[in-house]
């Protein structure tokens, strides 16, 4: 399964994709806390991707400690323009097309049908 969140919600789906490894395939959090899971990060096995507003720095900032922890394939885009709720022109179509090509890339080919 792939797995999405938001804000808080983005270290709630990566700490189950650290206790359930062999269920989850991918990982996308947007404009979201993974620092809130720091202590299980190590243990995510799933490619993982963060998407962050350009004009959310202090997220931006702990986004980018959660990626030094995380040990999988990993990375961490850049929406410009964007602050933390994506609520500029186009900033949310742009988070949802990297999530998009994240999920389509990582899942299995069945799980995209």
């Amino acid at each position: 399964m792939g797995l999405f969140g938001a804000s808080t919600g983005a270290a709630a789906a990566l700490r189950l994709a650290a206790e359930r490894p062999q269920a989850v395939a991918a990982v996308v959090s947007r404009g979201g806390r993974p620092d809130l899971a720091l202590p299980v990060l190590d243990r995510v096995r799933a490619p993982t991707l963060l998407v962050v507003g350009g004009h959310d720095q202090q997220v931006l900032e702990l986004n980018r400690e959660a990626l030094a922890a995380l040990r999988c394939e990993k990375r961490l885009d850049v929406v410009p323009g964007a602050t933390h709720l994506f609520e500029e022109p186009g900033t949310l179509d742009a988070a949802a097309r990297l999530a998009g090509d994240w999920f389509v890339t990582h899942l299995p080919r069945e799980s995209c049908t």
